[in-house]
């Protein structure tokens, strides 16, 4: 059953599929499509999605992590490093080592296969959340690997935020922003504060 789009958004959110293997490929748009997300491009390899993220301006890429040529990490590395689209990234448990990598190369979120649609929709959503997030970020600093640090040090603050006061993704995200907006203080000062409270408060 498709889920219906929310009030004010005028268009569904459009996604770029990526994975060398074609039956994950049609399981994913069926998902997708499900959910009320449309499926305008497919690619077997990370040059292919780079190509038609360049082509078509999708909201979002979701991309197997190992394929032929190009893998899903050098492909959301050029993603990033272009301000095209955010990047989900399928991943196995086996791969923890990678995800530290893509890390690095901009992927704001992850899920891991097998899964099902009820756990795509919200991975889907955080993506799009994180990249948000991230295109504010960016506005306060001057390059790309400051946004990438910043980000870092922004999503652990928010971690803090959640267990330490039981607040939401977006709401911890909202709480660093407002503080800094209000001593006129960069996110990540703001967030290096909280970190810091909070290591003390544990060594304490």
């Amino acid at each position: 059953m498709a889920v219906p789009q929310p009030e004010g958004r005028a268009r569904k959110r459009r996604v770029v599929i990526a994975d060398d293997e074609s039956i994950i490929r049609l399981d994913l748009g069926e998902m997708l499509t499900n959910l009320g997300y449309e499926v305008v491009g497919e690619a077997s390899d990370g040059a292919v999605a780079v190509e038609l993220a360049h082509k078509l301006r999708p909201d979002l890429v979701i991309m197997d992590i190992k394929m032929p040529g190009m893998d899903g990490i050098t492909a959301a590395r050029e993603l990033t490093k272009e301000r095209l689209a955010p990047v989900l990234l399928l991943t196995a448990f086996s791969e923890q080592a990678l995800v530290e990598r893509a890390k690095e190369a901009g992927v704001v979120a992850y899920l891991v296969k097998p899964f099902r649609e009820a756990e795509l929709l919200p991975s889907v959503e955080i993506a799009l959340a994180r990249f948000a997030e991230f295109q504010m970020v960016e506005k306060e600093v001057h390059n790309l690997k400051d946004a990438l640090e910043t980000r870092k040090v922004v999503e652990q603050a928010k971690g803090v935020l959640m267990e330490s006061q039981g607040l939401k993704e977006a709401e911890a995200f909202h709480r660093i922003r407002k503080a800094s907006m209000d001593t006129r203080k960069s996110m990540r000062e703001i967030a290096e504060a909280i970190l810091l409270t909070h290591q003390l408060e544990k060594s304490s």
